[in-house]
């Protein structure tokens, strides 16, 4: 079922990514099951992905970040010639995972042990966009030396320069 997002574009400014996020979640397309991977929550602002992609070496997967989409593939080597395998048990049929990350979240490491890959993530939000506390000041503004700005209720003359 699809749902008709325009009325929402129409009033709404700078949401695009999310509506564009939940229009492609309520397409209908196959869920990929392979390989299977686990999303852990590691700290306040961590996280982890770990994939089993068991048979696949370092030089056969490739995982590329950009903006906001964090894509994982992974396409096996041919067999070398004179191999015969006699029964696959193992899959190295290739994939292509992909993962929406939030704002700010970047991959700070990745490693391949015992079959499972793991990708380390943290999210890092800029100083200037963290909250910052505001200090209050007292009420008198004699303790500065400055005037309170707009608190008076009259009108100000605004002085012109001759030209």
């Amino acid at each position: 079922m699809r749902y008709d997002f325009s009325p929402l574009y129409r009033s709404t400014v700078g949401f695009d990514r999310l509506f564009d996020m939940l229009d492609q979640a309520t397409r209908v397309e196959p869920m990929t099951n392979w390989p299977p991977y686990n999303i852990e929550k590691t700290g306040e602002d961590q996280y982890r992905i770990t994939m089993a992609v068991a048979g696949f070496s370092t030089d056969e997967i490739q995982i590329v970040q950009q903006e906001n989409a964090l894509v994982v593939v992974g396409q096996k080597h041919a067999e070398p010639d004179g191999v015969e395998v006699l029964h696959r048990g193992i899959a190295t049929r290739a994939f292509k995972q992909s993962f929406n990350l939030a704002d700010h979240v970047k991959v700070t490491a990745a490693s391949l042990d015992n079959g499972l890959l793991t990708i380390d993530l943290k999210r890092e939000v800029p100083e200037a966009l963290k909250p910052r506390k505001i200090e209050i000041g007292s009420g008198s503004s004699s303790s500065t030396g400055q005037k309170a700005v707009g608190q008076d209720n009259k009108p100000q003359q605004i002085e012109q320069k001759a030209a």
